[in-house]
């Protein structure tokens, strides 16, 4: 697996494993992500938007920033009105849980820790690899929004690149309800702009893109749909994007960052930066 790993991740930035997870394992999460939205906060409804500018919701919002180690719900652009009420069932409300759900809920927790996570990271040659983030992502049936072309990197800088996305369907990922879509060999070509903490203290805007968003030619993206339990491992520069669900099915996925932390830095200027009394969680140490 090793050599069929890092040779597809070298040369395409990104590479698919098959039934990663059992039908079970796959079932299991699944029904406990169904069930995420029974506990989001009903007072204040905070909306994602994968919007490529700096105006997002999220780029304003404490809520957003300190969410390292909790676990925090973001609602669809379409399902909450102007005074929060919502405008869809509660089950299809969610865009995605995030981003400690890896140590904070059991069930993500053992997934993520599993042998098999340490395995891959092991073959890819982390020496002492962490996971920074985890997300459950919903992309429900006609709500389910865009993702727009991205690279990881933008978000999760490291120096030099270590940063691996874990990304796991637990329902089939097709063509009609928002498989990934990637520009193979595009991890080659740097990291592209970033997200970062805004140097000016004083605006209202705590996140900013460094850079205007780069063009990509959509004739350059190739589909990857795959089966639930897969895991589709992502190169941090590979750029990578997901269409909106137009279909009835769902796309339910849980996802999860896994970044080296010897001789590598993590930027401080990323979104995304550990509490004090909370530092990202190490899969081993190779002695």
């Amino acid at each position: 697996m090793r050599n069929r790993l890092i040779d597809q991740i070298r040369e395409d930035g990104f590479a698919v494993i098959d039934d990663f997870l059992t039908p079970d394992e796959v079932q299991e999460l699944l029904q406990v992500g169904q069930n995420l939205h029974k506990d989001a906060p009903k007072e204040e409804r905070k909306v994602f938007s994968a919007k490529s500018d700096s105006k997002s919701a999220q780029s304003r919002e404490q809520y957003f920033l300190e969410s390292a180690d909790k676990v925090r719900y973001f609602f669809e652009e379409g399902a909450v009105g102007e005074n929060g009420e919502l405008l869809v069932d509660p089950a299809i409300a969610l865009n995605k849980v995030g981003h400690a759900l890896h140590t904070e809920h059991p069930a993500f927790e053992e997934v993520t820790f599993s042998n098999r996570v340490k395995e891959v990271c092991w073959q890819l040659g982390f020496r002492r690899p962490a996971v920074a983030q985890s997300m459950y992502i919903f992309k429900n049936p006609g709500i389910g929004g865009e993702v727009k072309s991205h690279q990881d990197a933008t978000y999760l800088y490291t120096e030099p690149s270590t940063t691996i996305g874990f990304w796991i369907p637990l329902e089939d990922a097709t063509l009609q309800n928002g498989c990934l879509h990637f520009i193979k060999g595009s991890h080659k070509s740097g990291v592209h702009r970033r997200w970062i903490r805004n140097p000016d203290k004083g605006a209202d805007e705590l996140l900013v893109y460094d850079r205007p968003a780069p063009l990509y030619p959509q004739s350059n993206f190739v589909a990857v749909p795959v089966k639930a339990g897969s895991c589709v491992l992502i190169h941090s520069q590979a750029v990578h994007r997901s269409d909106a669900n137009k279909s009835d099915r769902s796309r339910h996925a849980y996802t999860f960052h896994v970044i080296e932390t010897e001789d590598c830095e993590y930027s401080k200027e990323n979104w995304l930066q550990p509490a004090e009394d909370h530092p990202f969680p190490v899969l081993y140490e190779r002695k």
